[in-house]
């Protein structure tokens, strides 16, 4: 596994953090059941507070990326399809760009629904 943080970029390290396992794990360059440092040996590796790992490590497991298994050790988890995996991740790049070029949600959502009726014919 590689992750860079990036201090430059806007984004938080936590959300880099989870960015780069998300994508990695979607990809398959994590396979399913890739065993994950634990969140003091990731910090350690990439500089980061603790805290800042462990926040990344809560949302995966949310967003059903990876999973904990006590003691045993956290892991990628056997996710839902690859189409609903790549929306996902779509849909995340979609979110920050919106947010780099300042629209609201109310703009990036109707623009979102303008581009599913024209892809969808309605």
């Amino acid at each position: 596994m590689t992750l860079k943080i990036h201090i430059e970029d806007g984004a938080p390290p936590y959300e880099q953090v989870r960015a780069q396992i998300s994508e990695q794990a979607r990809s398959g360059a994590l396979p399913v059941g890739y065993r994950l440092p634990t969140v003091r040996g990731l910090a350690e590796s990439l500089g980061l507070a603790a805290n800042t790992v462990a926040k990344a490590y809560r949302v995966l497991e949310a967003d059903g990326v990876i999973e904990t298994r006590g003691r045993n050790g956290t892991f990628i988890a056997a996710a839902g399809s690859a189409a609903v995996r790549e929306a996902a991740a779509a849909a995340q790049a979609y979110a920050e760009r919106v947010r780099r070029l300042g629209l609201g949600e109310d703009e990036a959502l109707k623009a979102v629904r303008d581009a599913l009726r024209a892809a969808y014919g309605d």
